[in-house]
């Protein structure tokens, strides 16, 4: 393995769990349901991706990074269904956001 791919994939993991961490916070942050459940699809999505392009690059070009790429469309394409069935069947039910000031 090259200097050049060690480093490439050593950043875009390194990017993922840096994506992942601001997304930690920022569902501890966020008090609306469908705030987090909005933040938490897209920190999912991200970060996966990037996590498992860092991975292809170090294996290489092999059948391995090939499994990795299949398993990546099929979680692409996936999450954001899933997420979006867990919304509306929250908005369907009746699920209301408490308005008003909130206390930190």
């Amino acid at each position: 393995m090259t200097w050049v791919q060690n480093l490439l994939s050593g950043v875009l993991i390194g990017a993922a769990l840096i994506f992942m961490g601001f997304g930690v916070i920022g569902m501890f942050r966020l008090r609306n349901f469908y705030a987090r459940i909005l933040i938490s699809a897209k920190v999912d999505t991200v970060g996966f991706l990037t996590m498992m392009a860092g991975i292809m690059v170090s294996a290489g070009f092999s059948f391995f990074s090939l499994k990795l790429g299949l398993i990546t469309a099929l979680v692409l394409l996936t999450n954001p269904i899933a997420t979006h069935a867990i919304a509306r069947s929250a908005h369907r039910s009746g699920y209301q956001v408490k308005r008003g000031p909130m206390d930190d």
